[in-house]
């Protein structure tokens, strides 16, 4: 009766204690940009259940807030109606917005000592390069990108292409493209040579190009644009020639939500889109694939893509504490590497290229070191203040000179005006 007794005062004891810690548990909640569902969302979740597993003093809610637009636009609604989240993946572009809006904070005041600084250093500089200014690191890379080249290796070589071999420039891009393009008995066409994507964030990928013929669109601090720079004009000139003059890329805009099932039922024997694609490729190309660097003109070079974590302003210290920790924790290298696995977004950190992990998956499906190589060649995605007025008004440029409205020139020197406009008082 005794040993009963005080089994029971055990037991007791032992639940109410486990009240008492869930109880003092810091609540934190994260905002995740991808719709329920899918690989990605299933990924996420299972790391931050892990991580609350293994931290009973931290509960995370993942809260998944759709596509990136979606996410700022909750995110900065939250914030200002004071319910904010204390931690969020936003995109890498819109730290000056969240900037200027006074919503975020930066890492560096809970990252002080030789260590944390030396953990912020760890990071590839081409993704630091949108995540810190002014002498600040206001995000922390995880589901970040490059555009990269993927291509049909069996229409190569119909073709009588050298299917493991890209093209390294644009002259050989539209060589190729023009051995690539299929049209039936009727004259038209069923396979493009190449297909770049110009709806969406079509800036992405035009940047690309303006990268490889050696100009940015836009200068570190976020207040000065570059959009009529004679060679952003050459580039784009490029890019509307594919469909116009060179003929090896379907005339007008072209879908990005559409352009890797294109690429899997033939449409286009090659296509410029993320790496954050590359699993999807894997697992759906009915078709042996090659992924390839973009190609050069001066230069080889890409954009750097995807979202960082950012801290919000309104969370209590042990809150922002807690959200660090975390950051650090799932950007770990045994972490990063299920991440990049099961998504195909590069691992933010050398040190997770090291791991037996990501060396044994590298081995069997080398395609993905790809987009890591690139790195040494990428630049800062385009970013300024006011960021999404600037790049709707890029975009809207790009519009008008791919479907013929305007000339490259004239459609880019209108956009370099609103843009000045914009940004004027931010210098």
């Amino acid at each position: 009766m005794l040993k009963s007794t005080l089994l029971k005062a055990v037991a007791a004891t032992a639940l109410s204690f486990s009240t008492w810690a869930s109880a003092q548990a810091v609540d934190l909640q994260f905002y995740f940009p991808v719709a329920v569902g899918g690989k990605a969302a299933e990924t996420i979740q299972g790391l931050t259940d892990a991580y609350a597993k293994a931290h009973p003093d931290v509960n995370i809610d993942a809260v998944y807030a759709g596509s990136y637009q979606d996410t700022v636009a909750k995110a900065i609604t939250a914030s200002r109606g004071g319910n904010p989240p204390q931690l969020s993946v936003i995109l890498s572009t819109d730290m000056f917005t969240l900037i200027d809006e006074d919503l975020i904070i930066p890492f560096d005041d809970y990252l002080t000592s030789d260590e944390d600084k030396k953990w912020i250093a760890g990071f590839y500089p081409a993704f630091m390069e949108n995540s810190q200014t002014g002498g600040k690191t206001y995000g922390i890379p995880f589901q970040r990108s490059t555009p990269v080249l993927y291509w049909n290796k069996e229409a190569f070589k119909e073709a009588g292409l050298d299917p493991e071999k890209a093209p390294a420039t644009w002259d050989e891009m539209v060589e190729y493209g023009k051995k690539l393009v299929k049209k039936d008995a009727s004259g038209n066409v069923t396979q493009w040579g190449v297909r770049i994507p110009s709806s969406g964030f079509p800036y992405w990928l035009f940047q690309g190009l303006a990268i490889e013929n050696g100009v940015t669109l836009a200068n570190a601090e976020g207040n000065k644009t570059n959009f009529d720079d004679p060679k952003v004009v050459e580039a784009l000139q490029y890019l509307v020639d594919l469909s116009t003059k060179d003929k090896v890329m379907a005339p007008g805009i072209i879908e990005w939500g559409a352009t890797p099932k294109a690429f899997f039922e033939g449409q286009t024997a090659m296509m410029w889109t993320s790496t954050g694609n590359l699993t999807n490729v894997r697992d759906n190309a009915p078709f042996d694939f090659g992924v390839g660097m973009l190609p050069k003109k001066m230069q080889r070079g890409a954009p750097t893509g995807g979202g960082n974590f950012y801290l919000f302003k309104g969370a209590s210290d042990e809150q922002t504490k807690a959200a660090v920790e975390f950051v650090k924790w799932i950007t770990a290298p045994e972490q990063s590497a299920k991440w990049t696995m099961a998504t195909g977004y590069v691992a933010p950190r050398p040190e997770t290229w090291e791991t037996d992990t990501m060396k044994k998956y590298a081995e069997g499906f080398p395609q993905v070191l790809v987009a890591r190589d690139q790195l040494e060649f990428a630049k800062a995605e385009l970013s300024t203040y006011q960021n999404q007025r600037v790049v709707k008004i890029f975009n809207d440029a790009l519009a008008a000179a791919i479907t013929g409205k305007e000339t490259p020139e004239a459609a880019l020197k209108a956009a370099q005006a609103q843009a000045d406009a914009i940004l004027a008082e931010y210098r």
